[in-house]
């Protein structure tokens, strides 16, 4: 890589888009475990880790964009 550059390297490519992969992945499923709880407790339990699993996996895609 060159000085001043900001790509990102294939490794770091690897990494990142496993994790997006994670992220997605478990505010899909927290956002399938809250359409079945009856417990509005744990529905909003559940809304909120979707939530926070999206804000990570849009920061990683943000992230992701700001190198293109």
């Amino acid at each position: 890589m060159t000085a001043g550059s900001t790509a990102i390297q294939t490794k770091s490519l690897t990494i990142l888009e496993d994790q997006m992969q994670h992220e997605f992945l478990a505010c899909k499923k927290a956002e399938h475990y809250a359409s079945t709880f009856q417990d509005a407790q744990l529905k909003n339990l559940a809304n909120q880790l979707a939530a926070s699993h999206r804000q990570r996996y849009d920061r990683l895609f943000n992230y992701l964009n700001s190198h293109v």
